[in-house]
């Protein structure tokens, strides 16, 4: 099966629906409406996908419906604004290489790089990088598109509401010690009138609480190990001046 998350996608789902349909003619194309204001969803159903809709905002709650509904033994999530080439998805569900996640990490052509916003790019460079350092050097794109089995979905917690999904996604199968295979593929610019829901700032700034949050959830010695060995200097200079001032 294919999962499309998206929002205000006209300009581009009927081609992420068309890829798709013909790299994977055998899978049915979900497209999981998340409340857009423009033709999505007239477009979707046209173009040959089964479309639902989501209220509740956010991608997380999104995923969070998808993977409660649908039933499958292998998923494939992608973005409904056509930057990731269909034509490798075979490759990823290819059952000697998935097994639990598949993940699609993004190129490093130039082209690639021009398509892919700086600002995004450094965030993921560095959130991914605080991921791999806590839970094993496993992953090189913590934000990229992903192929799953039925065992890594029916197992997921879908804890978070929003962009911050993808965060945890990664650190589920780090945590567990899935296995996860990797393939690079393309990343397209986006079409004319097509624009990202992700904010650099505000979204980056979740996805690192979310991350301090798993961390300190599911390695707590560790955490707070750490968290004492930063504060340590600072009660040793200031308890020293509290006592002589009493």
């Amino acid at each position: 099966m294919v999962l499309v998350p998206c929002l205000n996608e006209a300009v581009a789902i009927a081609k992420v629906v068309g890829g798709f349909r013909r790299c994977l003619p055998e899978a049915t194309i979900f497209v999981y409406d998340n409340g857009s204001t423009d033709h999505t969803v007239e477009i979707a159903r046209a173009a040959g996908a089964v479309v639902r809709v989501e209220p509740l905002r956010g991608k997380g709650n999104v995923m969070r419906r998808m993977f409660a509904d649908v039933e499958a033994d292998v998923y494939v999530l992608v973005d409904g604004d056509d930057t990731y080439d269909a034509s490798r998805a075979p490759e990823l569900i290819d059952p000697p290489r998935l097994s639990f996640l598949g993940h699609g990490q993004r190129g490093s052509r130039v082209a690639d790089q021009e398509a892919y916003r700086p600002g995004h790019r450094l965030g993921n460079a560095v959130l991914t990088r605080l991921v791999t350092f806590a839970f094993g050097n496993r992953l090189t794109d913590l934000l990229s598109g992903r192929v799953f089995s039925r065992r890594y979905v029916k197992s997921f917690p879908a804890l978070t509401a929003g962009f911050e999904i993808e965060t945890e996604l990664s650190i589920h199968a780090l945590q567990l010690r899935m296995p996860i295979a990797k393939l690079t593929v393309s990343y397209k610019e986006r079409l004319q009138g097509s624009s990202s829901k992700l904010n650099t700032y505000k979204n980056g700034l979740r996805i690192l609480r979310t991350i301090v949050y798993l961390v300190k959830e599911e390695m707590p010695f560790a955490f707070f190990t750490l968290v004492a060995a930063s504060i340590a200097p600072y009660l040793w200079v200031w308890a020293p001046r509290r006592s002589s001032n009493s």
